[in-house]
């Protein structure tokens, strides 16, 4: 039985306790802890690398706009070799509401990344080795970029079925070329509790257009037209999320249903990336929770 990689958060005045859980991670079996930019990915990263000795480690997903080329590569080459070529990092342009709170101007993304590593490799003679860039990679042309600019690809939130199809665009030796997703994940054997937390989760990301125009394309119309009804007359998103759509994107109910979700991605050549809550408590709670289920 293949473990999946794990999401953790490190948040202030827990941060400790989020290394703990990483060791305890690795002890377990775990193969990678994936760090999101909230709570700071490459300062878990750093942390990490100091912190544990065999685990693998990226951030999944750390945004371009807020750290110059120049800075991501020195942090990013230090952070390679000090962890023994452990790290990767995983780059994407995020979310408009992001890239406006960093009071930034996005220009077109495909160009914007390509750019971004370009400059990175340009700055390699000065920074050190760069670790394997990962880039986020939700639809087809940035999957694309990502094989010819890249070490592999991220999916956050993604649609199983239309990753299906979407995952024979690459043409590289699976070996080779890594592939993850996120996943939201709860375990409970109340599955409607379990659902319920997932869909408030979700709301974050059916308020932005780039996932719903994703979502539509991936066969998700009604779904989708419902969310833009409901946001125009202010009412519960997570009315407008069809088990269907749920079911394909994220994973809520007990142990045997997540391990077979978690299985069903790693069969299409993609790690599964664990990102856990719970119907009562919080990551700690949460991540233990997943501990039992592999333990």
């Amino acid at each position: 039985m293949t473990l999946p990689a794990l999401s953790l958060v490190a948040t202030p005045t827990k941060r400790r306790s989020v290394i703990e859980l990483a060791q305890r991670a690795e002890e377990l079996g775990f193969p990678a802890i994936a760090c999101p930019s909230l709570g700071s990915a490459l300062g878990l990263c750093a942390s990490l690398a100091h912190e544990t000795s065999t685990i693998r480690f990226y951030t999944a997903i750390h945004g371009i706009y807020g750290t110059t080329a120049g800075d991501m590569g020195t942090l990013a080459s230090h952070i390679h070799e000090i962890g023994g070529g452990r790290f990767a990092l995983g780059l994407g342009v995020s979310h408009e509401p992001m890239v406006k709170r960093l009071g930034v101007q996005a220009g077109r993304p495909l160009s914007d990344i390509r750019n971004y590593v370009a400059a990175l490799r340009a700055n390699e003679k000065y920074s050190g080795e760069l670790p394997p860039i990962l880039l986020a990679a939700l639809r087809d042309k940035m999957l694309d970029l990502a094989q010819e600019v890249a070490e592999g690809a991220l999916w956050a939130n993604a649609s199983h079925s239309a990753t299906v199809e979407q995952v024979k665009r690459v043409a590289r030796d699976r070996s080779s070329f890594r592939l993850s997703v996120m996943i939201p994940t709860v375990i409970s054997d109340d599955v409607a509790a379990a659902k319920a937390v997932n869909r408030k989760t979700m709301i974050n990301y059916v308020r932005l257009p780039n996932y719903r125009n994703y979502w539509r394309s991936a066969g998700y119309v009604d779904e989708m037209d419902a969310v833009e009804r409901t946001i125009g007359d202010g009412g519960d998103l997570t009315s407008a999320m069809s088990d269907r759509w749920l079911t394909d994107c994220t994973l809520a109910g007990p142990s045997t249903v997540i391990r077979e979700g978690f299985e069903r991605w790693r069969d299409l050549g993609i790690e599964p990336i664990a990102v856990m809550s719970s119907t009562s408590g919080g990551q700690v709670k949460a991540v233990a929770e997943l501990f039992d289920v592999y333990s």
